[in-house]
């Protein structure tokens, strides 16, 4: 990203770039930042945009090499054409995009190891977007609010990080939404989070799984019709319970070995402002337990998926069981 932001800045730009990784927020505003600051506002008649599989290559290779009309440069923009993954005629061509012709990739998934990959590579920039750390992250979400006036204290940031998840695109919906609840107050609060922030569904997976654990088997049943009356598919939902589970046993054997939270967020991939979460829901559970649960839902996705279960039961039956598990 620095060096984007510094060829935007010197006006400066390579033939190619990949933007690729997690975070689909940053990945939009960096493509966004190079199609205005390469074409300008509103050229449109030097713009080109392909997207999805099945991409002709001979005609994206056709534009790239038409002169640009009345500008100094044309401007491609692929979007999640799968060339990254598979083999594609382009990977020979990296080298021969003419000085007036910029192309931009933006792919959700990449192989390192594919020949375009490594041809972009060297007739380029690759830029990795995936999530903030937390102190980036926290420092963020303070920046969009002090930009409206707006104050925030670094506990109420991680109350609302814990509620609203990571994903940035989501955070600035929820953030937006905090800012016209303030209205003309300076300070947002934990019951302006709880107001107006929607938890994300692994956020209620979460506490239904936390009701599981604490043997509470209404308020875990409860939450599970929550998810259903909103249009959660109990398929979605057991993949994310099984994720959960699956974490659950990372932390608590990464615990038993004595590591501290800092290195299991690391060895996790958990954002550090959650591991305490994590590391106090698997308390409510053995190994053991966790591991039987993990072998359950595998059991039961089979048993839904062959036509033996009937999904909405499945579910309620892997919950019943555990939350009244010794």
């Amino acid at each position: 990203m620095k060096n984007i932001k510094e060829h935007i800045k010197l006006n400066q730009f390579k033939p190619v770039y990949l933007l690729c990784g997690t975070e689909i927020y940053l990945k939009k505003l960096y493509r966004d930042k190079l199609k205005t600051a390469i074409l300008g506002d509103g050229d449109q008649m030097n713009f080109s945009y392909f997207e999805g599989k099945g991409i002709d290559t001979a005609e994206v290779i056709s534009v790239a090499n038409t002169m640009p009309f009345f500008s100094d440069r044309r401007l491609i923009l692929i979007e999640n054409s799968g060339f990254f993954k598979n083999q594609s005629d382009l990977a020979d061509y990296m080298s021969s995009i003419p000085e007036t012709t910029h192309i931009v990739f933006v792919e959700n998934e990449v192989d390192k190891r594919n020949r375009l990959y490594k041809a972009v590579k060297n007739a380029g920039i690759i830029s990795e977007m995936n999530a903030m750390d937390e102190k980036n992250l926290k420092l963020w979400v303070a920046t969009l609010l002090d930009k409206e006036n707006k104050k925030i204290t670094e506990d109420t940031i991680l109350y609302l990080l814990n509620k609203i998840g990571s994903d940035m695109e989501n955070i600035q919906n929820e953030v937006e939404k905090l800012i016209c609840y303030a209205y003309d107050r300076d300070i947002i609060t934990k019951d302006d989070v709880d107001e107006v922030c929607t938890a994300q569904i692994t956020g209620k997976i979460f506490l239904m799984v936390d009701a599981i654990g604490s043997r509470q088997q209404k308020k875990a049943l409860d939450l599970y019709y929550d998810l259903l009356s909103l249009k959660e598919k109990p398929m979605s939902i057991l993949f994310l319970v099984t994720r959960q589970f699956n974490i659950l046993v990372q932390v608590k054997n990464l615990l038993s070995l004595g590591y501290h939270n800092d290195v299991i967020s690391q060895k996790t991939g958990l954002m550090p402002f959650t591991i305490n979460k994590y590391v106090n829901q698997s308390k409510n559970f053995t190994m053991e337990t966790l591991t039987k649960a993990l072998n359950s839902c595998a059991d039961i996705e089979e048993r839904i998926k062959t036509g033996r279960l009937i999904d909405k039961i499945g579910l309620e039956l892997l919950i019943v069981k555990y939350s009244s598990a010794t």
